[in-house]
């Protein structure tokens, strides 16, 4: 590997500048920050908006109990939640940058940072964190454009490899593969057990196309591979290369769930639950759900398959809670005490555990990696790894997965080659950037 592939893969330990969306996340709905109460000139009470997807996803009651916490340890506070579905909110949030009225602290999506970082409507987190004097060690990574920090992932969500233990016994495979070669054998023998059953499922819908994120790029991140050089597209390198040649031969192969074209990350997961497919990549905030749908479905999770010799620090794919403050804000000093106190040891532990995610602080553990053997296992390789997602803080990050997912999807419909699909989407990224 590289001397600039190394130095990119040591940075994504502190400042990852590449996430999920993640899938099955929601976002919260927002009005405008510019409605906050505006604490008078001698000080007084102020109400800051915090619009996030983050309360709907966790136990009733269990955000608003944070809060109020908050509230009690900064009395002149007052945290009015604004929550609600993705869709929605991610329409409103863009609604509010371009009118200047977002809320006071917003959650994030790593893919919209550089979009609004450009605008000017979130502010400099590496500014606010230096007036405040705010000691960043402890933040297991920052979003940055530019050289400044404009999102701190709060809790993150990793994306491990999923396998049905019973297809891979019928289809008599002993373990969840860990290198390429491990991956076909098992995808091809499983397909070969008939009644509907694939061995992989890959989700290729350009209306949602994080499934280039989440599924394609995930096998480039796993063997310490990059997309990027320089921050720049380097689409056509062998790291990728590699990756989209492996796709294609799984996809000749037969092995893959059919409908990938218009399949959505929800249709993925409903495809494993259901037990029509051996293995997916998939994020940790589904291990509930399918547990929930199909309680008698046994699965594992594992690390993702490295290519074959490949024993250096593997990439996991990730998606966040991201947090960040909105310019326009008029209490940026309290809006900053309520990102620090999410960031703090013990509430970002708390908040990690009911959200059964990863901490955002490097210092905190979940109490669920003892008493659940998944997220033990999970955790454990989110600690030997690296988390990786390079779309994130990329400008249009979701218009660039997009435009390969429309190259992929003609290079596996036999209109091209993989060499000419990948000069296309370079070319293509280029002109984004």
């Amino acid at each position: 590997m590289s001397k600039d592939a190394l130095a990119r893969r040591r940075m994504a330990k502190i400042a990852v500048a590449g996430a999920a969306t993640m899938a099955m996340l929601t976002v919260a709905g927002c009005s405008g920050g510019g409605n906050a109460t505006t604490p008078s000139e001698g000080g007084g009470d102020v109400t800051i908006e915090f619009a996030q997807w983050w309360e709907p996803e966790l136990p009733d009651g269990a955000f608003r109990a944070l809060m109020d916490t908050f509230e009690e340890e900064n009395p002149g506070i007052t945290v009015d939640l604004v929550s609600g579905p993705y869709a929605s909110t991610k329409e409103q949030l863009f609604a509010g940058a371009a009118s200047g009225t977002m809320p006071d602290v917003v959650g994030l999506d790593g893919a919209w940072v550089n979009d609004f970082a450009s605008q000017g409507v979130i502010a400099d987190l590496s500014a606010l964190m230096d007036e405040s004097g705010y000691d960043d060690s402890e933040l297991a990574s920052q979003i940055q454009v530019d050289g400044a920090t404009y999102m701190i992932p709060v809790v993150n969500f990793v994306y491990p490899m999923f396998t049905n233990d019973a297809l891979l016994a019928s289809a008599g495979v002993a373990a969840p593969p860990s290198t390429r070669s491990e991956f076909a054998d098992a995808a091809g023998k499983i397909s070969a057990l008939g009644a509907d059953t694939s061995g992989w499922v890959l989700p290729l819908s350009l209306e949602a196309p994080n499934g280039v994120q989440n599924d394609v790029m995930s096998w480039v991140w796993a063997s310490g591979g990059t997309m990027l050089e320089d921050g720049q597209p380097d689409l056509t390198n062998d790291d990728v290369h590699s990756a989209v040649d492996f796709i294609k031969g799984l996809w000749d192969d037969k092995v893959i769930a059919p409908g990938s074209f218009t399949m959505k990350e929800q249709d993925k997961v409903e495809e494993f639950t259901n037990g029509r497919v051996g293995m997916m990549i998939d994020s940790l905030a589904h291990i509930n759900l399918i547990r929930e749908t199909n309680p008698d479905l046994a699965f594992s999770i594992s690390a993702l398959p490295a290519e074959d010799g490949f024993d250096g620090e593997r990439g996991i794919p990730y998606a966040s809670w991201g947090i960040g403050v909105a310019e326009n804000s008029a209490n940026k000093d309290a809006a900053f005490k309520l990102v620090s106190f999410l960031m703090s040891e013990d509430v970002n532990s708390e908040l990690s555990s009911i959200a059964k995610a990863f901490p955002g602080n490097k210092n905190s553990v979940p109490d669920f990696v003892e008493s659940d053997e998944l997220f033990k296992t999970a955790f454990e390789i989110y600690q030997t790894g690296y988390p990786a997602n390079e779309f994130t803080g990329l400008p249009v990050a979701e218009e660039l997965m997009r435009l390969f997912g429309k190259e992929l999807q003609a290079m596996l419909d036999g209109q091209q080659t993989v060499d000419e699909m990948l000069d296309k989407a370079q070319k293509a990224w280029e002109a984004e950037f």
